[in-house]
């Protein structure tokens, strides 16, 4: 790792996201310790080695959800992200990759009342980290971060192809800036989300309102959506990340391969942990 760059690197990952991506691209047999499922912490920590191969980042922070305890989004939108099950085994994986984040030295973040986005959003934030953030996500509401030092990194096959998205790229593929990216969601809405947004509004329009009016508060001044505009305040409160989460303190951080490894191997990931070492005697 450099730590002479200019400026500085952080990655900043959302554990949750490339946890689920390895989960189901990896497969359901593989054990470890006990016989423990092992796919999505096998798959996650090849995911985050390929990452700081690729970025040699200073400083990595990987953000998680607190599953089971609701957030304000969940207060206020009864109906937000309903319906999600996901099988005990991923569960179980989860519980467990913080530990495993720390124990190669990087910093794990994880609040109840608060989602691996906000984080995300906390380590973007102006004033936080003094040089670049390369935020890894699958996430394309993360493209609300997006600016000249922020970049997302979203997964396409893997970790082996990764596309880079800049403001142009968002630009390119939303029809708006970044910063409108909250605005866009209310008013497309966000069926993973189950964020309704507004009644036959659909992207290429949602795209054209918020270029005529600038944001949704000023298409709902300009006499849009008047009978809905309370509930589309709403959907973009929800759809906006908080960098007011409690992000812990970041700093320079030289990876810890062999406490790595030796996590790896305890939890019954050989392979995993014979890679790790080899990068320890590096």
């Amino acid at each position: 790792m450099s730590t002479s760059k200019t400026p500085p690197v952080l990655l900043a990952v959302d554990g949750d996201s490339l946890t689920h991506r390895a989960y189901h691209g990896m497969p359901k047999t593989i054990r470890g310790a006990g016989g423990r499922p092992a796919g999505a912490l096998t798959g996650f920590g090849n995911f985050l080695l390929a990452l700081w191969e690729r970025v040699t980042p200073d400083s990595v922070v990987v953000a998680w959800d607190s599953l089971g305890a609701p957030t304000y989004r969940n207060t206020e939108l009864p109906t937000y992200q309903s319906g999600r099950e996901f099988d005990d085994a991923i569960v179980e994986q989860l519980d467990a990759l913080p530990a495993f984040v720390e124990s190669f030295g990087f910093v794990a973040a994880k609040a109840a009342g608060y989602e691996a986005d906000d984080f995300l959003a906390a380590a973007a934030a102006d004033g936080v980290w003094p040089g670049i953030v390369v935020v890894v996500t699958s996430d394309r509401d993360a493209y609300q971060l997006v600016t000249e030092r922020v970049l997302v990194l979203q997964p396409v096959k893997g970790v082996s192809e990764l596309a880079t998205i800049g403001p142009a790229e968002v630009r390119e593929r939303y029809g708006v800036d970044p910063a409108q990216v909250p605005d866009f969601i209310a008013l497309r809405g966000d069926p993973s989300d189950k964020i309704p947004g507004a009644p036959g509004i659909g992207p290429k329009n949602a795209a054209t309102i918020l270029n005529q009016y600038g944001s949704l508060e000023g298409a709902i001044e300009g006499g849009r959506f008047p009978e809905i505009a309370d509930d589309l305040r709403l959907y973009r409160r929800i759809a906006t990340m908080d960098p007011t989460a409690p992000l812990p303190k970041l700093g320079l951080t030289k990876p810890d391969w062999a406490g790595a490894a030796a996590h790896a191997e305890a939890l019954g990931l050989g392979g995993l942990s014979r890679r790790f070492a080899e990068h320890a005697e590096q």
